[in-house]
């Protein structure tokens, strides 16, 4: 029953951002100055179950000698011969908390060997995920110790995927209703796992969250883990034995978190309502208890007075009802926190208030932008390019330019340009939307601009950076309008050859707006002229003959471009992303289907590319302490050694010792027919998982040039240019840039202002990210309730001992299938050298038939059924019992080779 009427007390959610917040002694835990109630909660005096934060003094104090270990920009040797991090007592580090396993923490190891583990709700003291935190290493004798036999790797956990753009591809797969433009530089992931865990919103956690050596190993299974049960250490963590006794490596470094130096978790969940348990207690007659989705949240107290007022009286009704709750207090002395209700959003399991609820969580600001923000737009419209503009740019506007997008884009920012020249090379152009232009630095829509930092795209729509005029008409290069532009312009040969550069501001009139699919049959068709109908207006000034051989010849060098600089030692890691067909009426999701990346995309991409890294070059040379660039580390390294390890079980002649050795080993292991390409799909989905974040800097800040790099794609500097509408990095990178060519003052921030900046622009970027996988997940879970059960060939990528996970080929998504769950007669786990195995004997559909056994094992092709559960947005994966011909045939093949990989 819905309630969308019910009255509630509102109260504002407050900053629903990670906006940094120093919280000492009492900025989490108990009132400020209130030292006399520091023991006190709303049950009455008893002992504290967490412990008092560090002052901030002492945290200062400690990072200034050196105690405390910066985490942000750390090399692979900034600690110097022998030295041993064990030696240190308190590391600063982001805060990553296992969904599937809510009552283990990690925060990354600054070396870059194995995380350090937080073990547990009061070790963790009050911090949430995405925190960053100060930890005090425990006592060598409190380290977890990993059992040999069980090789826990969860010991390097809730890693959630952190793929750069760079490294997966160029375009999300648009929706064919309600799409949107995705510049070509920039993939937002659409692949997503409804990972087996308690969590309402179907969580985007890759089941590999615990590292990949957890593919090759037993790990003891005990099925799906109840996430209200009461905390109790892992397994494998065992005080049996003194740990200084064992050999180093069977220990992983333990700590708690002593500060919060940001609290970067907006503090706001979804959930539901329920009344407390004991009707007698004091506490019934004040508060409701708040059961967040996302069990990574604490349960919260919440005043009966923000409640619905009959939901005392009406409990029932609210049952399936969502809310919104924010974290106001978490004593020192409670377990559950102290929250205000905020909203009613609606059904749980629907799609208006499911995507609220994430926006919420994640502090993605989705409210109009203000009358203040407005007013700094041109207020006479229809708005022209003032003279005074044509004089200060240079004037291409009878070029042959045209955008190349998604059919359904409106925010157009990227056009290209391709002009043969007699010599036989080509003066090739990037125009990109000069943004900047009309976003003045320090003004109330900078500001606005700055604090979202990027545009969230969902299935179904997308929050914009900027307001609509702006990103959907004025920046926007629609086609025969007069527009204002940032380009890149070279003298290229064939071969992609660059012969000369040149950057500065320009106006531009495209000529045409196609699409990828128009491109795609141009590139298809080199020699047949496109039909007039099948392609969009073309301005009286060109011809379609004129535009397709652009196209043809931005194709060639491109493909010359794409070659070089995979030779050059680029990687890149294509993974399944799905992309959905909505109801024109309802905007629910009718289908699905997996994206592909076809040659009019990778076109586009090549020279976004290269516009980015020659924008990179020309601010760094000019503004070597202030240009603000993107980097990408190296995969870490402890995660990228089990997948070594993985990979020498598994016979698989995999080289993982660069970029580019294993971006050679991906494309020439692997065979093309079905069986291959499923196994090439799913040892990709693994050497994702040591992949680290790409991140913005400020080069000021960090000294070492050599971690300027850029991993995937093997550059020195690297920086983001090209999609100024919806990233606020690429604004500020224009500014700097039109400072570097003299056409204004430097921008009014220094080193330190900028890096903060960057930092801003990494959060919001991963909430983005985050958002969006959460979208994907929702939509998908919505279309197997209603048009499931779906069927799909998976291949296996982890067997456990009652369990196996499965990459679910047909719809990109990863799922565990439970023993417990199939009509078994019995499961026999076993290690057959060092690969588990795991046998299955099926229930007999008749009596007179023979039962029949199955044979698990990691590479093993099977069929799946996926299919909705009770509970809303919940689905499982169920294994069909196997026939006798197919695929039973590959798996046989497949058994037969031993792991080796395919002809």
């Amino acid at each position: 029953m819905s309630h969308p009427d019910c009255r509630l007390n509102l109260r504002p959610l407050g900053t629903p951002r990670g906006v940094s917040s120093v919280v000492g002694p009492h900025g989490v835990g108990a009132s400020p100055g209130d030292k006399k109630s520091k023991n006190k909660s709303i049950r009455g005096k008893k002992k504290s179950i967490f412990e008092t934060y560090m002052s901030k003094e002492d945290v200062s104090d400690g990072l200034k000698r050196g105690t405390l270990i910066q985490e942000c920009f750390i090399g692979r040797d900034i600690f110097g011969p022998g030295h041993e991090l064990a030696q240190l007592e308190q590391v600063k580090g982001v805060l990553r908390i296992n969904p599937k396993k809510f009552h283990e923490a990690f925060i990354p190891s600054p070396d870059g060997d194995r995380d350090i583990f937080i073990d547990g709700v009061v070790a963790r003291n009050r911090a949430l995920n995405g925190d960053l935190v100060v930890v005090k290493l425990l006592p060598e004798e409190q380290w977890k110790v990993i059992k040999p036999e069980s090789n826990d790797k969860e010991t390097e956990g809730a890693y959630e995927l952190d793929l750069p753009e760079e490294l997966c591809g160029s375009h999300l797969p648009q929706q064919s209703v309600k799409g949107y433009n995705d510049s070509p530089d920039v993939i937002i992931e659409a692949q997503f796992d409804d990972s087996d865990s308690e969590d309402g919103h179907g969580n985007t956690q890759n089941i590999l969250v615990d590292g990949v050596k957890k593919l090759s190993v037993c790990v003891h299974d005990k099925g799906k883990e109840d996430a209200d049960a009461p905390v109790t250490k892992d397994e494998s963590t065992s005080m049996s034995q003194d740990p200084r006794a064992l050999p180093e490596k069977s220990l992983q470094r333990s700590a708690k978190v002593v500060y919060i130096l940001e609290k970067k978790h907006s503090r706001a969940a979804t959930g539901l309502l329920k009344l407390l348990a004991d009707k007698n207690s004091e506490l019934f007659r004040k508060y409701a208890l708040f059961s967040p989705s996302d069990h990574r949240v604490p349960r919260i107290y919440v005043p009966l007075k923000d409640c619905p007022q009959d939901f005392v009286t009406r409990p029932k009704d609210y049952t399936n009802t969502l809310f919104i709750c924010r974290i106001v207090d978490w004593k020192e002395d409670s377990n559950f926190a102290l929250g205000q209700l905020a909203k009613s959003l609606g059904q749980a399991g629907e799609i208006e208030p499911e995507t609220e609820g994430i926006l919420t969580e994640y502090g993605v600001d989705f409210s109009d932008f203000s009358s203040e923000v407005l007013d700094c737009l041109p207020q006479g419209l229809p708005w022209t390019i003032p003279p005074e503009e044509f004089s200060k740019r240079r004037d291409l506007r009878k070029d042959c330019i045209f955008t190349i997008d998604p059919s359904t884009a409106r925010d157009l920012d990227d056009a290209l340009s391709c002009k043969p020249l007699a010599d036989g090379n080509f003066e090739v152009g990037v125009h990109i939307a000069d943004v900047s232009y009309f976003v003045p630095e320090g003004s109330p829509l900078d500001k606005v601009a700055a604090e979202r930092a990027t545009s969230v795209y969902l299935v179904q729509k997308v929050v914009p950076m900027l307001p609509r005029l702006l990103c959907e008409e004025l920046c926007s290069l629609h086609p025969m309008t007069d527009k204002l532009t940032f380009s890149v312009i070279w003298t290229l040969t064939p071969e992609g050859k660059i012969l000369s550069e040149w950057f500065g501001r320009t106006i531009i009139r495209s000529c045409t707006k196609l699409s990828y699919e128009h491109a795609q049959s141009m590139i298809e068709s080199p020699t047949e002229k496109i039909p007039e109908k099948e392609l969009p207006p073309i301005s009286p000034e060109h011809t379609s003959e004129e535009i397709h051989q652009a196209v043809l010849n931005l194709h060639g060098i491109a493909k010359e471009l794409r070659k070089q600089r995979f030779v050059d030692g680029a990687l890149r890691l294509d993974q399944l992303k799905l992309a959905f067909t909505l109801d024109h009426e309802t905007g629910r999701p009718q289908g699905c289907h997996i994206y592909e990346h076809r040659d009019s995309n990778k076109l586009v991409e090549e020279f976004m590319l290269l516009a980015n890294m020659a924008v990179a070059h020309k601010t760094h040379r000019t503004f070597p302490e202030r240009a603000l660039l993107r980097r990408h580390p190296p995969p870490q390294t402890k995660m990228l050694n089990d997948l070594v390890e993985f990979c020498e079980q598994m016979g698989l002649p995999m080289d993982f010792s660069s970029a580019g050795a294993l971006n050679k080993s991906l494309t020439e292991t692997f065979g093309d027919d079905k069986y291959s390409l499923a196994r090439k799909e799913v040892l990709t989905n693994m050497c994702s998982r040591p992949m680290q974040m790409a991140l913005y800097f400020c080069s000021g800040v960090l000294q070492d040039q050599t971690q300027f790099r850029h991993y995937a794609l093997n550059v020195p500097l690297y920086t983001h240019f090209t999609s100024p509408i919806r990233r606020f990095a690429d604004v500020l990178v224009h500014r700097l840039l039109a400072a570097a060519l003299g056409y204004g003052e430097l921008p009014d921030l220094e080193s330190e202002a900028l890096q903060k900046q960057a930092d801003h622009c990494n959060d919001r970027r991963m909430a983005s990210k985050r958002v969006q996988e959460l979208s994907t997940g929702l939509f998908f879970a919505i279309l197997v309730k209603e048009s499931g059960p779906l069927e799909s060939e998976a291949m296996v990528l982890g067997v456990l001992n009652q369990a196996f996970d499965v990459l679910v080929l047909r719809y990109g998504v990863q799922k565990r299938v439970y023993c417990n769950a199939l009509p078994l007669r019995s499961h026999h786990f076993q290690k057959v050298g060092k690969k588990p195995e795991l046998t299955l004997v099926w229930e007999p559909e008749d009596a007179g038939q023979e039962q029949v056994q199955q044979v698990v094992t990691i590479f093993s092709l099977v069929e799946v059924v996926l299919q909705a559960e009770t509970t809303a947005l919940k689905y499982s994966a169920i294994l069909k019992r196997p026939g006798t011909d197919g695929l039973l045939g590959l798996q046989d093949k497949e058994e037969r080779d031993a792991g080796g990989p395919q002809a």
